[in-house]
């Protein structure tokens, strides 16, 4: 049945359809190889890994990788890969995106590939979504590949430069796909090759691919560099905090943006003192009062931002977890920051960026893996020619997914929650509660109290705890509240990690059940949620409770009004209801993706010009290029330094001044693009194509500042005392930032300022 499914399927050409025939056909021979392989000493087994790197390519190879591969780990980990994980490891080395239920080794399934396409001669990049699952796999593979003769390294946050370069000279290495671009980054700035620390892109493997590639596109990485920054007005954070909504500020119907009333307008300029808040010498207050007041009224605390250690830390809408660097952009993170009354961190000027989808595109061959890839196979076809393979579970998932339970009201669904919660633990059933902010899973917990009912809560305060935490879901009579268990890595077992003489009284019981609290902006997050339960073929259960004033719905469906009646305890039980909420995760999940190809769009031509500025930056850093140019350009001034100035130290001194003001080039760019997008939707009211415009505007000033660069670099050369020790840019005023930093720049939750002026517009002629 699962075949005819999958044919119909590649029939129609829709995603995660591709044909696993292939790979099939080569399971027998690989289970006709196990006895002999399993018969080899340690010795003669690395001794035929170590012929693969030197075999023909082609079906034969492969058997006797994944026959290999199994062998090894049955040795160095204790655990033989089942048919399935070899399916996913070859398709994998087919370059595709594989989809595994949770629960099902994925990790090994990838370690074994990894290794694979080491024995073909490439050096992979494994990535993650974050620092603990990179350094736990690594660790945990690691008698695999050392069995298999691969050398295998981590990268995280705390890695220094030196850490990087070894880590990433190993044949594999384990890295969140952030520390991966922002090393990129810093690596296209440096004045010498001795201090890059990544090699050449061969081989990317994902892990949590739809969340990397998809989710995690639509946040340009950012590295930035010490600059003087204004201070942020606390006196106008504390006016803006003695502010009430209703009469001094308005939200309007969807929550994604304030505005002062005149009343409102009337109390800032009293407190700060100003005449006329809009009149021309007070624009910048008048900006910063906007922004202070989006600040005030749009961002929740414990939902939006946690304050730890004494500073403000956004929270990762899609994992539930501290987005570790970063930052919302155009002051926003510094208004917050007043808001708490805490110093501003300051976010420097931009040196660089780059897009998850744009470091992707650097690799010749990229694959991944994840639980939940068909939902986005469209988005992996689209944007990264990427094919879907569906790899079913060893066992059949038995897991019982009930219909959504609809209510009218939260305070009607919140109440039937702690209710069901009660009564579920009342059997001694394991439960796990998947909320969307930590506000929330603090709030249910505190009733949860109330009701008697104990539990364990993971949020963003905790996450460093979580392995832990998710580890004990599975007990009897566990009851674990976590914020977004999207990414969290870690398996469930019945009866909990250690307690497999209660497994049999969790499974008569009916396994681990989820409640989910509402839908999510993702069916894939849903989804990676309901997986928790019903792990290879394991019992259990997965209900979602919602309500048609969730902010899913009020967001997306905000004309959406109960269709009957509910009942006493809020329910409603007309399949309509039902619908609209299902329609207001379509909704949520079209303009998710027209935000990632707006991204796609606006920054395509952006990388084209990073490429070429990269391109001669090279040719600089490589070569003598600078000072051949130079001496065609300034033959007198050349003429002139060779006779009193070793060649060596002029091809040094003309190089650095042409790194210089090439970078300075491409910040200036950047911050003039930044500039061009956020007033560029404005062409729309003139019947012009923003893109377009965008495109013609950017194209005319990247010429522009690429002539002006030689230029630049010209008049340096000329001026420049350059002696027998080099040349001394910061006497010549050509200072570099004193110190470099990184950090992701957050969706602004209330879109730019041009978009709500569309919007208001649009408002207006309707």
């Amino acid at each position: 049945m699962g075949r005819l499914r999958d044919r119909v399927r590649r029939f129609l050409e829709r995603p995660g359809t591709v044909d696993l025939a292939v790979a099939r056909a080569l399971l027998p021979r690989i289970a006709e190889r196990e006895p002999d392989v399993e018969a080899l000493s340690d010795a003669r087994l690395a001794a035929a890994v170590e012929r693969l790197r030197t075999e023909p390519r082609g079906d034969d190879w492969l058997v006797e990788l994944c026959a290999l591969g199994r062998e090894a780990a049955r040795r160095a980990l204790g655990e033989r890969p089942y048919d399935v994980q070899l399916l996913g490891t070859l398709e994998l080395l087919s370059g595709r995106v594989v989809e595994m239920a949770t629960g099902e080794g994925k990790t090994l399934a990838g370690a074994i590939a990894a290794a694979g396409y080491v024995l073909r001669g490439h050096r992979v990049h494994v990535m993650s979504v974050n620092d603990y699952l990179a350094e736990r796999d690594a660790e945990w593979m690691r008698p695999l590949y050392a069995l298999l003769g691969v050398r295998v390294g981590s990268v995280d946050q705390s890695s220094t430069a030196e850490e990087r370069r070894t880590a990433y000279a190993a044949d594999v290495t384990y890295a969140p796909v952030s520390e991966v671009g922002f090393d990129v980054m810093r690596d296209r700035m440096v004045t010498d090759l001795a201090d890059r620390v990544l090699p050449e892109p061969e081989v990317a493997l994902v892990d949590e691919a739809d969340s990397v590639l998809v989710d995690e596109a639509r946040v340009p990485l950012v590295l930035a560099g010490a600059a003087d920054q204004p201070e942020v007005d606390a006196e106008l954070a504390a006016v803006v905090r003695g502010l009430r909504r209703g009469k001094h500020f308005q939200l309007d119907e969807d929550g994604r943006n304030a505005y002062f009333t005149p009343t409102g307008i009337a109390a800032v300029e009293h407190a700060l003192g100003v005449d006329d808040l809009y009149g021309p010498a007070h624009v910048g207050t008048l900006a910063a009062a906007n922004i202070a007041l989006h600040a005030r009224a749009l961002l929740r605390k414990d939902v939006d931002y946690v304050v730890r250690d004494g500073k403000v830390q956004l929270v990762d809408d899609s994992r539930g977890r501290i987005a570790i660097l970063q930052r919302w952009p155009d002051g926003l993170q510094a208004a917050v920051e007043a808001k708490e009354g805490l110093s501003s961190s300051g976010s420097g000027e931009v040196l660089d960026t780059i897009t998850v989808h744009a470091l992707m595109h650097r690799y010749p061959t990229v694959c991944g893996m994840t639980g939940t890839a068909v939902a986005a196979g469209e988005q992996l076809r689209e944007f990264y020619q990427l094919e879907v393979a569906v790899i079913p579970p060893n066992r059949p998932c038995v897991r019982v997914d009930e219909p959504d339970r609809v209510y009218d009201t939260v305070h009607d669904k919140e109440q039937a929650i702690v209710t069901e919660i009660a009564a579920v633990h009342e059997t001694g059933r394991p439960i796990l509660v998947g909320t969307h902010s930590v506000a929330e899973s603090e709030k249910l917990s505190a009733r949860l109290a109330r009701a008697d009912v104990p539990c364990v809560v993971l949020n963003a305060k905790n996450d460093a705890q979580e392995a832990a935490v998710i580890a004990e879901a599975g007990a009897y009579g566990a009851v674990t509240v976590s914020t977004q268990m999207a990414g969290r890595g870690t398996d469930i077992r019945l009866g909990g990690a250690d307690g497999s003489h209660d497994r049999e009284r969790v499974v008569e019981l009916g396994g681990l059940y989820v409640l989910a609290t509402a839908r999510h902006a993702s069916s894939r997050v849903d989804d990676q949620l309901r997986g928790r339960s019903g792990r290879q073929g394991d019992p259990g259960g997965s209900v979602v409770f919602a309500s048609l004033e969730d902010e899913i719905v009020v967001k997306y469906a905000p004309e959406a009004e109960a269709p009957s009646q509910p009942d006493a305890d809020g329910r409603i039980d007309d399949p309509k209801a039902l619908h609209i909420v299902e329609h207001a995760q379509r909704v949520a999940e079209g303009v998710n993706l027209e935000i990632y190809r707006g991204t796609w769009r606006y920054n395509g031509l952006l990388e084209g010009q990073r490429a070429l500025l990269g391109e001669r930056r090279e040719a600089v850093l490589r070569t003598e290029a600078a000072l051949e140019d130079l001496e065609k350009r300034c033959p007198a001034r050349y003429a002139e330094l060779t006779e009193t100035v070793d060649h060596d130290v002029l091809v040094s001194a003309a190089r650095q001044i042409a790194l210089y003001h090439l970078d300075r080039a491409w910040a200036d760019h950047l911050g003039f693009l930044a500039d061009l997008r956020e007033g560029i939707h404005l062409r729309a009211l003139a019947r012009e194509n923003p893109l377009d415009a965008f495109n013609r505007e950017s194209i005319k000033a990247f010429d522009l500042v690429m002539a002006d660069t030689e230029k630049s670099i010209a008049a340096a050369f000329e001026t420049a005392t350059i002696t027998a020790d080099g040349v001394d840019l910061d006497r010549m005023g050509l200072k570099r930032p004193t110190a470099t930093w990184t950090y992701l720049v957050g969706d602004n939750p209330f879109g730019t300022e041009a978009e709500r002026i569309l919007k208001w517009l649009g408002k207006k002629g309707g």
